[in-house]
């Protein structure tokens, strides 16, 4: 009697996996969640995972009409539904035969992504005053927020772990400072919903969030990456964050990119302009779009090396700032108080630049030099220099008596301290030491913070003039 009762528990068994093979197939990705943003007024793009050969109804409650689709062989679905402009809460359900999926609370506005490593990751379980102050008063059922667990993986991935969330100081406290400044500046200045999703991790290299196969393609990137070294707190290894924080999220139509990295490719500078075009190029390609690519330069820290290498990296941020189409980069060397802490307190003002440079670009608000002036060229007038720069249309305003760390040097290439002054939107720098001067170098520290800014007072980036190799 015994057996036969645990026979009749076996065949039950096998008779409910049976069944869950049959039903409960239709199913999401996290991204698609209760509490979402969706881009507005595009074709946004949704898919999942159903039974093979099914057919597929999905509805979005602005909407007149139903999308009809077919699921694949391998059981993968994918449809395009038109968004209208700002607004809701929606909702979007997705149906399949018997089976059918809802999600609540849909707000259609802009996505923006943010990626990097420790500066864009860090607010309030970092203890960041800025976030801290904020989160009593953290409600803004317009803001929505989506925090990418840290977590790599050595293929491409089709999920993630987590779900959107409505702005709480509970979901807040552990989410982007940077992150969350930005979208409480658009939504201000727009008055549309925002969904801000954070894909960052503290202490990585770029290579880790750029496709393994776009840098074993390429010889000089590939070699670069392998000076990466293991560290048992981050991962290292081409691609991994990539697969597993970024590739999840292809397809989701997103307004913009905004990037805060470099720090820990500061020993391979020379490299860091071409990877992260690679990296960019990338991106866009996997979405097919030319997302905006707004990012911060590294900012002035006690590194220690024998040479400037975070000065090198940071000539290497402006040429990508003046190369890569559709993008734009944030200064920071105003931004230190403690040149030792390699995470600078003031998150709400970088994320208030980048909002500038967003507002201007993709919102079309009427605004001057927006942007930090990067080093466009110089001439020789006599015994001095004058230099010019790009994204200045106003003046130069020296803030204190006279210009901080400006050298200037003749064909023996030894640098003296310069003095300088201002002529509108051009800098003059010469020496009584130097009559016939050759190069200029501004900046170039590891730990410099200058005083020279435009008239909205974003500091002018580090430069020089020549390309010499540093000793």
């Amino acid at each position: 009697m015994k057996n036969i009762n645990l026979k009749l528990l076996f065949v039950a068994f096998c008779s409910l996996v049976s069944i869950s093979h049959c039903y409960g197939q239709l199913r999401l990705p996290n991204i698609f969640s209760d509490h979402m943003v969706l881009q507005r007024e595009v074709d946004a793009k949704i898919w999942g995972w159903a039974k093979a050969g099914s057919h597929i109804k999905i509805h979005g409650s602005w909407m007149q009409d139903t999308i009809g689709i077919t699921t694949d062989y391998n059981g993968k679905w994918s449809g395009k539904i038109k968004t209208i402009g700002a607004g809701g809460p929606y909702s979007i359900s997705i149906q399949s035969g018997d089976e059918k999926l809802t999600i609540s609370n849909v707000l259609l506005g802009d996505v923006f992504l943010c990626s990097g490593q420790s500066n864009m990751e860090w607010g309030g379980d970092q203890g960041l005053k800025e976030i801290m102050d904020e989160l009593p008063n953290a409600y803004n059922s317009n803001i929505r927020l989506l925090q990418v667990n840290r977590n790599g993986a050595s293929t491409p991935q089709e999920n993630i772990s987590n779900n959107w969330s409505t702005l709480t100081p509970e979901s807040l406290k552990p989410f982007s400072a940077i992150g969350y400044f930005l979208a409480k500046e658009i939504n201000f200045e727009i008055g549309v919903p925002i969904g801000i999703i954070n894909a960052s991790w503290g202490g990585t290299s770029a290579e880790v969030w750029t496709p393994e196969q776009v840098i074993q393609v390429d010889k000089e990137l590939y070699e670069l990456s392998k000076q990466q070294i293991e560290n048992p707190y981050r991962p290292h290894n081409n691609g991994v964050l990539w697969n597993s924080m970024i590739s999840p999220l292809v397809g989701f139509p997103l307004k913009a990119l905004f990037w805060y990295q470099g720090e820990s490719n500061v020993s391979t500078w020379w490299g860091y302009d071409k990877l992260m075009k690679a990296m960019v190029g990338s991106w866009r390609s996997a979405w097919e779009e030319k997302m905006p690519f707004y990012f911060v330069q590294i900012a002035p820290f006690e590194y220690n090396n024998n040479i400037p290498k975070a000065a090198l990296l940071r000539e290497q941020q402006n040429k990508t700032a003046l190369e890569l189409p559709n993008s734009g980069m944030v200064v920071t060397t105003d931004l230190v108080d403690n040149i030792k802490d390699i995470h600078p307190s003031q998150k709400k003002e970088v994320a208030v630049r980048l909002s500038k440079i967003a507002l201007a670009e993709l919102y079309g608000k009427p605004m001057v030099d927006y942007k930090s002036p990067i080093y466009n060229g110089y001439k020789v007038v006599g015994n001095k220099m004058e230099i010019s720069f790009h994204h200045l249309n106003g003046n130069l305003v020296i803030k204190g008596k006279q210009l901080d760390d400006i050298y200037i040097c003749s064909e023996d290439r030894v640098f003296h301290k310069a003095k300088s002054k201002v002529i509108k939107n051009k800098l003059i720098v010469y020496s009584e030491d130097i009559s016939n001067p050759v190069a200029v170098r501004f900046g170039f520290t590891e730990i410099s913070m200058p005083n020279l800014f435009n008239e909205n007072g974003l500091p002018i980036a580090p430069f020089r003039t020549d390309n010499w190799e540093v000793q």
